[in-house]
């Protein structure tokens, strides 16, 4: 099976962090699907999109940078 016919889906955790997930596998715990699917480099370019400040969310809040 070639990369480009195996689906993934996009999943955030808790910690509002990005990863890809095989759309065929059930979700792992602790992480949301967020609704994106596509290509393995599909799924990339949209986190790479949406993911812009890397630091976990405990840290952000720890220092008042996170907005409600």
């Amino acid at each position: 099976m070639s990369s480009n016919t195996v689906q993934f889906r996009v999943v955030v955790n808790a910690e509002e962090q990005y990863s890809v997930w095989f759309l065929e596998r059930p979700m792992p715990a602790g992480w949301t699907d967020t609704g994106t699917t596509g290509t393995r480099e599909e799924c990339l370019a949209h986190i790479a999109e949406v993911w812009t400040d890397l630091t976990p969310r405990s840290v952000r809040e720890r220092h008042g940078s996170v907005s409600a």
